[in-house]
């Protein structure tokens, strides 16, 4: 939705008192209405294109309005709206059922910066990254017109038909043979092409050449196409497709591989391979909400550096897992939200996302490729410099490695072996481990083959989410057997974008002591209990320890028992022995008064003591009443004032055995056998 529409649909109070919060001046001589003029001053905000001031509940909550296009219902007022409907940035209105619906315009989306939950060649993500000279181009080709500052008003025209999947396959229809061509030639290298390359396939005889290389004609084929937002330039001199647009157009290219792989797939469904040994797959969620528990309980954590590779091992241990499906877990549950204060709240995602589906939603993050990237030595993105974060082009190896899961490992096992080669047959394969090279290049590192780079994806990464069963994971080429993959039924749902049913039960007390976490249980409702809960068992259900330990260890860090006990029975009816453990606990014996003091003298004479209470000089350093047998010198009374004022009335202050005198008046030491100084004689003043 354009921002003007909604301010145009503001009641006019609302929007008088939006322009004197903001302290904005609406020109009663210009001919732009009220509402564009307090527009063109929202999309310029500092806070629009980076965020980071605001409040992270805020931040949180953008960064889901950026996922869901810029509309998203609520049932309440989510918490981190206020900031952002102060600054005129999301605005709420509510339905018909009742329900409340928040808008970020289009004008912010495209402004807005990337977030490592965004699949790095989206649409958004490339017009976000891309030069004014780009932006421009596109906003006048939708406009009809050159396209004036400022431009983010301007690109939300172009906007609503890039966003819209229909409307883009349209104008992707509409094209000229020409165009269509290159976009074709394109999308076959990989979605990826160098200048040169990009002058090659468009029969360009002309080069231009800058600092950088070679330069595209702003006449060209390819200039065309990158003023409709099918091709974004990136700086220096590569050119990407979105991967909306790709998804597109390899449609048709899709036919002419399905018949290269039915003879490979033939082969794999013809026999029937059984593993000696399997390694089933476990659901993350469980995983996921204990280091989300975890984390609210530690402080070696930075939220915008790398996890610490100790923390990582002391993890892994602490909850019997390797170490590097600890570290993508914590780096994809970091990402989809898991660790930020709106999981505290019921209300908001992803507080209130059922335990059972977060399993799900770390998927969605990893197949985004923002966060986590196998090319890697160290996968974990955060790891990185800011200027050394560019992801690698493996995004089109995962799509390709699932649709050959979904195709060959249909509820069967399938070995290595038959996989690796359905994946080698395929032609994208080999475009992207030419534009694997050249990022490797670019960062100066390593990078594995293509079908290397699919294994670190299956053994580890799938088969860490619960995706993928492993057979006999441990044989190499030398032996009998060799590996093979099943894809499990919680894969196949998650694949087919289809949420698996979540059980609704309750959870129980297995004793005493053990809570086991029901999968319906919202994550918020779980978070909340982690000072009281310690880890048990850890497989595809979670259980927690909750004993007279862990309680009275939440009531001496300061928690209210209380409201734990009250949080903890929305969970699960609580034993009798947990009841009086609480009770216990909460029980106060006495009250103990804190009294700030700087220092206590020791004063054994209670005329002295009365004394230093009641005359003026010193009447002031004390605090009382002090407890007997001597006073609490009040807080902020320095040394030398306390020794000085005692002194003045008589009383002496000692430490540890020597007298405490005031530097400024205490004589300097004379050497032995020499005589004192002698003091300066200063003549009688004489009278008038």
């Amino acid at each position: 939705m354009r921002l003007v529409d909604v301010l145009r649909a503001l009641p006019e109070g609302e929007l008088q008192g939006l322009t004197r919060r903001l302290g904005l001046f609406i020109d009663p001589q210009k001919r732009l209405d009220p509402p564009s003029q307090v527009a063109r001053a929202l999309v310029s905000q500092p806070d629009v294109r980076d965020p980071s001031g605001l409040p992270p509940m805020s931040i949180d909550l953008l960064q889901r309005l950026v996922e869901a296009r810029g509309r998203l219902l609520f049932p309440s007022l989510p918490p981190g709206l206020e900031p952002l409907a102060a600054k005129g940035i999301v605005f709420a209105r509510m339905t018909k059922s009742r329900a409340i619906e928040l808008i970020l315009p289009s004008a912010f989306l495209v402004q807005l910066r990337v977030w490592e939950r965004e699949d790095p060649r989206s649409l958004r993500v490339l017009l976000v990254q891309a030069s004014f000279e780009t932006t421009s181009a596109i906003a006048s080709h939708y406009l009809g017109r050159p396209a004036t500052p400022p431009l983010p008003l301007a690109l939300e025209h172009a906007w609503e038909v890039l966003s819209s999947p229909t409307r883009l396959e349209e104008e992707i229809q509409q094209l000229p043979p020409q165009e269509s061509r290159l976009l074709e030639a394109i999308e076959r290298e990989g979605g990826e092409v160098l200048t040169e390359e990009l002058l090659d396939l468009e029969r360009e005889p002309m080069r231009l050449r800058t600092a950088t290389g070679a330069a595209p004609s702003r006449r060209g084929t390819g200039f065309a196409l990158e003023r409709r937002g099918f091709l974004i330039p990136i700086h220096p001199n590569r050119h990407l497709i979105p991967s909306e647009v790709a998804e597109i157009v390899g449609r048709s290219a899709r036919g002419e591989r399905q018949a290269n792989r039915q003879k490979i797939k033939t082969s794999v469904l013809a026999s029937d391979y059984l593993p000696r040994r399997a390694r089933f797959a476990e659901d993350p969620s469980a995983l996921a909400a204990a280091l989300a528990m975890s984390m609210r309980e530690n402080n070696e954590f930075r939220g915008n550096l790398g996890f610490p590779r100790s923390l990582t091992s002391r993890l892994a241990q602490r909850f019997g897992r390797e170490a590097h499906r600890v570290s993508m877990i914590a780096a994809l549950s970091r990402a989809a939200g898991l660790w930020s204060p709106s999981a505290l709240h019921p209300g908001a995602e992803p507080g209130r996302w059922p335990l059972g589906s977060l399993g799900a939603e770390l998927f969605r993050v990893w197949r985004k490729g923002g966060a986590w990237d196998e090319a890697r030595e160290f996968p974990e993105i955060y790891r990185l410099p800011a200027e050394s974060r560019e992801p690698s082009p493996s995004g089109q190896l995962r799509e390709l490695l699932l649709d050959a899961l979904q195709e060959l490992g249909e509820g069967r096992w399938v070995p290595w072996r038959a996989l690796a080669a359905y994946i080698r047959d395929d032609t994208r394969a080999l475009a992207v481990g030419r534009l694997l090279r050249r990022w490797g290049e670019r960062q100066g590192i390593p990078v594995p083959e293509p079908v290397d780079l699919v294994r670190r994806m299956t053994f580890e990464s799938l088969h860490g989410l619960g995706l993928v069963d492993l057979g006999d994971p441990e044989a190499t080429e030398g032996d009998e057997v060799e590996p093979a993959v099943r894809l499990t039924s919680r894969g196949r749902a998650m694949l087919q974008r289809e949420p698996a049913p979540i059980p609704e039960t309750q959870s129980t007390f297995l004793d005493e002591e053990t809570l086991r976490v029901s999968p319906s249980t919202p994550l918020a409702l779980l978070l909340q209990i982690f000072p009281i809960a310690d880890f048990g068992r850890i497989t595809d259900d979670l259980e927690l320890i909750i004993s007279q330990t862990t309680i009275s260890r939440a009531l001496a860090q300061g928690f209210d028992g209380e409201k734990l006990q009250a949080q903890l029975g929305a969970l699960a009816p609580l034993p009798e022995s947990l009841v009086r453990h609480f009770a216990q606990a909460s029980v106060v014996l006495a009250q103990a008064a804190y009294v700030p003091a700087s220092a206590f003298l020791w004063i054994e004479d209670d005329t002295v003591r009365d004394m230093l209470l009641s005359r003026r000089p010193t009447s002031d350093l004390f605090l009382d009443p002090s407890p007997a047998g001597g006073l609490l010198v009040a807080p902020g009374v320095d040394l030398e004032r306390l020794v000085r004022r005692c002194r003045s009335l008589g009383v002496e202050i000692t430490q540890e055995g020597k007298v405490l005198r005031v530097g400024s008046t205490t004589p300097p030491p004379s050497a032995v056998g020499e005589a004192p100084p002698r003091r300066k004689s200063v003549p009688p003043r004489r009278s008038a």
